[in-house]
């Protein structure tokens, strides 16, 4: 069975929401307080959908994860503390709310949907990737580490909880 990414659609909106689900559910469960807020929410990713955003990994004919490639600079990336970007100047694509369906854990299929997200936006042109997440979401931070993200310092996201989030950014020729 092929594994791929492709842009989602609206009628992946239950798998989409199911994942996130369980991620908000698997978050919890790691004293994580990362998308304890109610975010992402279905009109949100409604929302990514029309813009483009959102993408879905397919393993078969399933859905099995979730993301969004953003190709737009975004406000709560202009400040960094404790730290700076590498490529102020250069433009940036950002990730986004990247979720593995539990049945799929286990299998590396995030670094294959980081992975496919880089080359989209490398195709477009883009040679800086960005993204956050939570202190105490490890897996994410050592996800990106893995695929030699570094981490630049810390943002301050929209989020109820705990906006405050560690910066990795990922510069590539």
């Amino acid at each position: 069975m092929a594994t791929y990414i492709r842009r989602a659609t609206k009628e992946d909106l239950p798998a989409i929401m199911a994942i996130i689900a369980q991620a908000k559910e698997f978050l919890k469960d790691n004293d994580n307080p990362q998308w304890q807020d109610g975010h992402p929410t279905t009109a949100m990713i409604t929302a990514d959908i029309d813009h483009g955003y959102s993408w879905v990994l397919i393993d078969g004919d399933r859905v099995v994860g979730t993301a969004d490639l953003q190709l737009a600079p975004e406000a709560n990336y202009e400040a960094i503390e404790d730290g700076a970007w590498a490529q102020v100047d250069e433009p940036y694509a950002i990730i986004h709310r990247v979720a593995i369906g539990a049945a799929a854990s286990g299998h590396h299929l995030g670094e294959l949907m980081f992975s496919n997200l880089i080359t989209v936006g490398r195709l477009q042109g883009i040679r800086n990737f960005r993204y956050d997440t939570h202190r105490k979401n490890i897996p994410m931070q050592k996800l990106g580490k893995t695929l030699g993200f570094v981490e630049r310092g810390t943002v301050y996201i929209q989020d109820e909880t705990d906006a405050e989030h560690l910066g990795f950014e990922l510069n590539i020729q």
